[in-house]
């Protein structure tokens, strides 16, 4: 029989736990229960130091050709707040970034009809060279696939040529739910969950390092969580090459998903950030995006596993469009005063997890 008995011996042990057990969880009423062993296994891997990074985000355009319903960020060209960046504008924005203290650039955006690959070597070449000291963590597999897809190059190949002119790593973007049932009814336009997995498979053995996500809150069932989150743990069993897991609270108000959207709660956001702490026993690091739960439920959840807070970010244009009421940028101080006064260690970090400071 499972109980949570059962589970925190198991977790205390050092075992795994199975996808029943955490299907257990996520239907179990006792969130302080689940809280406390989250922060557990959290103490024991990270200690009291809760990561954070100077970053910026630059989303060179929303026009995409995929136009998922559930995405508010997206438009077709001609549309009102269609745009494409230049690339002296996405050079400016990298080269600010760097002066003002960033240490990455976050690069995502939508699959442009008329852009081609070479567009986005350009892009990097031009920030490497603009701004040098930058970490460029740039495209989601969804764009990884799409370059392949407009050059006639293999997915190896367009990572060869993109490592070449300087990315560094990549974002999780894209797998929200990797359940095909599920996919297929808020973005059948996306590739395949299966396809997804591959893409990030090859970047890992490409010797990126890459974040993962889910989107949740929307149709999916807590099983559906289950499911994707072991989908990851089986992949980061064989290659060892996600760094986050970063799950991505639904927004609903802009959304033009026509389905029976459930949205979540603050309840609901903790829950998943502590199970996901205690199931994804490969990950080191789990992310709360408060620029999708917001500042206050980010700093509890301190408290309920998570040890990275993402960054400073700097004009987020994603969730907003998806209306997220966070604000779009927090300073780094603002950052390193959520994180004290949730009785954690603020540790600035670089992209791959090297720390630069303590405070």
């Amino acid at each position: 029989m499972i109980t949570l008995k059962t589970i925190s011996k198991k977790v205390n042990d050092g075992k795994r736990i199975s996808p029943n057990e955490a299907l257990f969880l996520f239907e179990s009423n006792d969130l302080f229960g689940i809280g406390e062993l989250a922060a557990l296994v959290n103490e024991r891997t990270n200690g009291p130091h809760v990561f954070f990074n100077v970053n910026r985000h630059i989303n060179p355009t929303n026009i995409c050709v995929n136009r998922c319903a559930f995405c508010a960020f997206s438009r077709t060209a001609g549309d009102d707040g269609a745009y494409t960046l230049a690339l002296d504008e996405i050079c400016r924005m990298a080269r600010e970034a760097e002066g003002e203290g960033a240490t990455e650039v976050h690069i995502v955006g939508g699959l442009h009809p008329d852009l081609a690959f070479e567009f986005y070597e350009e892009t990097l070449r031009a920030i490497r060279h603009t701004a040098p000291k930058l970490h460029i963590k740039a495209f989601t597999a969804v764009e990884i696939e799409y370059f392949s897809r407009i050059s006639g190059l293999t997915i190896e190949q367009v990572f060869e040529r993109l490592i070449s002119a300087g990315l560094g790593s990549m974002p999780g973007g894209g797998a929200e739910i990797l359940v095909e049932e599920v996919r297929q009814k808020i973005c059948p336009e996306k590739i395949s969950g299966a396809r997804w997995l591959e893409i990030i498979r090859l970047a890992h053995l490409a010797g990126l390092k890459t974040n993962a996500t889910m989107l949740y809150g929307h149709v999916e069932t807590v099983a559906d969580r289950v499911a994707h989150m072991e989908i990851l743990r089986n992949l980061q069993d064989q290659t060892g090459g996600f760094q986050a897991f970063i799950p991505l609270a639904f927004q609903t108000e802009n959304s033009d998903l026509k389905l029976d959207i459930k949205g979540t709660s603050g309840l609901d956001d903790l829950k998943t950030l502590a199970i996901a702490r205690i199931f994804l026993d490969n990950f080191h690091h789990i992310k709360a995006y408060w620029i999708m739960l917001g500042e206050k439920i980010a700093q509890v959840s301190l408290a309920f596993g998570v040890n990275d807070l993402d960054g400073t970010v700097i004009e987020e244009k994603i969730g907003h469009g998806a209306g997220a009421k966070s604000p779009q940028t927090l300073t780094k101080e603002g950052i390193i005063r959520l994180i004290r006064k949730a009785g954690k260690t603020p540790v600035e970090r670089d992209t791959l997890y090297n720390p630069i400071c303590s405070f």
